[in-house]
């Protein structure tokens, strides 16, 4: 599936993200917000906001694999922390998960700062949309 990554002179140079993603075929998957739950819903990780960010991603790309996808077929994530300041403090951990899972690519991407999520532990959730190629096949 074609992409083309958007992110026009007159903007400021994107860190971490890509202001736009303009694809042309495929089918669209949206991702429900994923937080850090194992296989029996438990958050992951109390207090640790780079380890549940990890499991978030793992949740995700069980999602999107699911659809016969992959990590990279993602182009829109909005994130939702509890704590932006703990986000920020570590970056660069956070940033090496998301190498693991996505290499260089980034998608579009939004950050918020919320009071609350539905499970008192989790720090962050991850919703997005991916754009499968028309060609891959639908797992079962």
């Amino acid at each position: 599936m074609p992409k083309e990554i958007i992110n026009p002179a007159s903007l400021a140079r994107p860190v971490g993200f890509n202001h736009g993603i303009l694809t042309s075929g495929g089918k669209l998957l949206f991702l429900a917000g994923q937080t850090a739950g194992d296989a029996e819903g438990r958050i992951v990780a109390a207090g640790d906001i780079v380890v549940q960010y990890e499991q978030v991603l793992r949740n995700l790309k069980a999602v999107v694999e699911a659809a016969g996808g992959t990590m990279q077929d993602i182009v829109k994530l909005n994130i939702y922390v509890r704590n932006r300041d703990d986000y920020q403090a570590h970056l660069k951990d956070l940033g090496r998960v998301h190498r693991a899972f996505f290499g260089l690519y980034y998608p579009a991407m939004a950050l918020f700062e919320i009071s609350r999520l539905f499970q008192d532990e989790a720090l962050v959730e991850i919703e997005g949309l991916a754009v499968i190629d028309a060609e891959h096949k639908q797992a079962d």
